[in-house]
Formats: structure tokens, C-alpha cells, sequence
């Protein structure tokens, strides 16, 4: 078994606000403006998905945003590409069911992090296995991500038999808005990741806020319950 990156504490309270990039041309927004702003609004991750970029596009990006991520104390991550999150200087990398995360650990080596998505027990063990820091579990239908394996409101019940499953936190992600971000937290997730609901907001900053404040409270009656 490959142990997870090492020196980096307790993941559980640097998930909570998960911002994955996207673009909304209609108001010229890119890659680039929806990570600021989720800095500036206050998210505790984000992660550079642009599958469109060229490499040499998507390395100057991601090593703008690490440098950037880093002053503010925000996690930095790089979708799919273990490579680019290594040479960009990012926290860790990203990978999916569809990606080689067996032998991502070797080559992110043991400084760095690395997530991975999972919708069964199964692939939770695989992924522990292989050296995970933390687990994204789809939860609603998205149209940003339709290769994912959604859980559905049936359930939530997906997402708490893989929390059941694991030590590791686990950030639900897939359709999650302002409005059903607490149903998340309140199954257990360690955070909520966001794609369409920070990109296209008219305020991608604010939006993050709100989405803060939620996993605060969270948290707060978390925590009060014992849990």
C-alpha cells in the first residue's frame, strides 16, 4: 500500500469551499478570473480543470495560480494532469477513475496531494490503496462533468457509505448550489465542490462567500452534535 503525502496535517478543514474552474464566455469570463475570485471570496481549494488548454497554456496558467493560491494559503490543484501539477509548483493533482492514480503517487511524489473520485466502496480501497489525501464522490447530474457516475439524491445515502468507508474526507461535487450545499455537508462530506455555481455566477466571489458561510454553519452544528 502507498501511504499519502506526508508533512500536510489534517485535510478535513481545508476542503470545505472546493472550487473547480470553468469559463462562462458570455461574460468573458476564463480559468484565470473564476480561481481569483474564488481566492478573493474566501474558497479553501481550488482546482485547474481546462481539458481545452493546449499544455504550454495550461502550465502557464497552473503556475500562475499556484503562485497565487500559495500567497493566500489556498490548496492548489491540477485536474487530471500529474505532470503539470509536479511542474507548476501546484499542491497536488486531481484524477479521476479513468486516469492512472495506481502510480500517481510516485510520480507527485510524497510532498504532494492527491484526490481522487470514487462512487463505490470499492474504489475508495483502490484509491487508499494507491496513496489518496482525500475522495470526490459525485452527487447530483452535472453537465461539466457527464463521464461521472452521479449519486443522486437516492442518494446521499452513496455519499455516506463512502464516508462509512473510509478515514479519508471526502468532498461531494456535481450540481451543488447555495441551496443544496448543506444537504452535503450534512451527510458528512468534508467540503462541497463547485464548478457552474462560482464560473457562471454574476458575482463568483460573493457566491464562494455564501458557500462559505454554509459549510461554517455546518460545521458549527457539527460539531455541537459531536460529530
Amino acid at each position: 500500500m502507498t501511504g499519502p503525502a506526508r508533512g500536510r496535517g489534517d485535510l478535513t478543514g481545508r476542503l470545505g469551499v472546493y472550487v473547480v474552474t470553468g469559463t462562462d464566455p458570455a461574460r468573458g469570463r476564463g480559468h484565470l478570473d473564476v480561481a481569483l475570485a474564488a481566492v478573493a471570496g474566501g474558497a479553501d481549494a481550488v482546482q485547474l480543470r481546462a481539458p481545452e488548454l493546449t499544455d504550454d497554456e495550461l502550465l502557464a496558467l497552473a503556475r500562475t495560480l499556484a503562485a497565487r493560491c500559495a500567497t493566500a494559503g489556498v490548496l492548489f490543484l491540477v485536474n487530471d494532469r500529474v505532470d503539470l501539477a509536479v511542474y507548476s509548483g501546484a499542491d497536488g493533482g486531481h484524477l479521476g477513475q479513468g486516469d492512472d492514480y495506481a502510480t500517481a503517487r510516485s510520480r507527485l511524489g510524497t510532498d504532494r496531494l492527491l484526490g481522487v473520485s470514487v462512487a463505490t466502496v470499492a474504489e475508495v480501497t483502490a484509491a487508499e490503496a494507491a496513496g489518496a489525501d482525500y475522495l470526490g464522490v459525485t452527487v447530483w447530474p452535472t453537465r461539466t462533468k457527464p463521464e461521472a457516475i452521479a449519486a443522486g439524491l437516492a442518494g446521499l445515502r452513496a455519499v455516506n457509505a463512502v464516508i462509512a468507508a473510509t478515514q479519508l474526507p471526502v468532498v461531494g461535487i456535481g450540481g451543488i448550489v447555495a441551496g443544496n450545499a448543506e444537504q452535503v455537508m450534512c451527510a458528512g462530506a468534508a467540503g462541497v465542490g463547485v464548478v457552474s455555481a462560482v464560473s457562471r455566477a454574476e458575482d463568483p466571489a460573493a457566491a464562494v462567500r455564501g458557500l462559505a458561510s454554509i459549510v461554517r454553519r455546518c460545521r458549527t452544528l457539527r460539531a455541537g452534535d459531536g460529530g
